[in-house]
């Protein structure tokens, strides 16, 4: 089981039939309410998130925002955690799926 698919279970068990496997920009991605809450690139994993959660991903060392175009242009919620951090996607993934609810049902 690749790591996109262990986290895809891991979030399943919490959060139910709203998580799926799924792609974004070509990647492996794991969705919840049709939004994509984690994506696995190459340089690890990049989550959507909002302050507090968004703050303290990015005080991770290593941590940044997430450039898809490497232009310079990067997407100001989405935050790139490297492979020394994948022992926090999970936790971050969750702050996600809650950031998702909160704009689904606003």
């Amino acid at each position: 089981m690749d790591a996109a698919e262990q986290l895809t279970a891991d979030l399943a068990e919490d959060l139910g039939a709203d998580v799926r496997a799924g792609k974004m920009f070509g990647r492996d991605a794991v969705m919840y309410r049709g939004k994509a809450i984690a994506c696995f690139i190459p340089d690890g994993c990049t989550i959507p998130l909002d302050d507090p959660e968004h703050a303290d991903a990015l005080a991770l060392s290593g941590a940044k925002l997430f450039d898809p175009s490497g232009k310079g242009r990067p997407m100001k919620a989405w935050v790139v955690l490297g492979p020394e951090h994948a022992g926090r996607v999970t936790e971050f993934a969750r702050a996600a799926a809650r950031r998702i609810d909160g704009l689904l049902d606003a």
